[in-house]
C-alpha cells in the first residue's frame, strides 16, 4: 500500500493567542506578528490544501501554500469554546464553571458550548471524510486549530498517546505518513 504525505499545520498566531484567549468560533484573522513569523517559512507543495473555514486558517494557507487553492472542510474548525470564547484564565478565575472544567481535566462540555468529544469525533469524521476523497494525493496539507490537530493525531497516531501530547504552537504542526489506517509522525515541523 502506497503511504499519504499528511501535513498537520496549526494556524498563525492572532492577537487572541498572544493574548491566551480561548478563541474558537471567533473569526479572528492573523495579527501582524503572526503574519511576520509565517514569512519566514519556505513555501511548501502539496497535492491537496484543506482548510478549516475560519480566516486565520486561510491567510496561513495563502501564505505557506500559495500555489495551492483550498479547500474548505467546515467540520474541522476549532471548538465551540462557549461561555469561555474570547475570555483567558485570568478573567475566568473566578467563574465557578470554569473551576469545574479544569477540575475536571478538561472533559466537561464548555457551558454553552461544545463537549470536548463531540469536538473530537466532529474533528476525525471530518478528517476521514476529506482523506477519502484524496485517495490519489501523495502529500495532503491541512491548516487548522490546534485543537483539531490533537484530536486527529489522539485517534490515528502510533504510539497513541493523550490529546494533549499533541499540542503545537502556531504556524507548526506535525508531519505524518498515512497507511490508511494510522499516522506516524514523521517531523515536528
Amino acid at each position: 500500500m502506497e503511504m499519504t504525505g499528511i501535513l498537520l499545520i496549526r494556524h498563525g498566531l492572532t492577537a487572541g493567542n498572544l493574548e491566551k484567549r480561548y478563541i474558537g468560533r471567533t473569526d479572528e484573522p492573523l495579527c501582524s506578528e503572526g503574519i511576520s513569523q509565517l514569512k519566514t517559512h519556505e513555501p511548501m507543495a502539496c497535492d491537496m490544501l484543506v482548510c478549516s473555514p475560519m480566516k486565520r486558517c486561510l491567510q496561513t494557507a495563502e501564505i505557506l501554500f500559495p500555489q495551492n487553492i483550498p479547500f474548505i472542510a467546515h467540520d474541522l474548525r476549532e471548538c465551540d469554546f462557549g461561555d469561555f470564547e474570547g475570555k483567558n484564565y485570568r478573567e475566568l478565575s473566578d467563574s465557578a464553571d470554569y473551576q469545574k472544567w479544569i477540575d475536571s481535566g478538561g472533559s466537561l462540555p464548555f457551558p454553552k458550548g461544545e463537549s470536548p468529544d463531540d469536538f473530537r469525533r466532529r474533528c476525525t469524521e471530518a478528517f476521514e471524510t476529506v482523506i477519502r476523497t484524496c485517495s490519489e494525493a501523495h502529500m495532503v496539507a491541512f491548516v487548522v486549530h490546534g485543537g483539531t490537530i490533537m484530536s486527529i493525531l489522539e485517534k490515528y497516531a502510533l504510539p497513541h498517546m493523550d490529546y494533549f501530547c499533541y499540542q503545537c504552537e502556531n504556524g507548526h504542526g506535525y508531519s505524518c505518513l498515512w497507511n490508511g489506517k494510522n499516522l506516524e509522525i514523521r517531523n515536528i515541523l
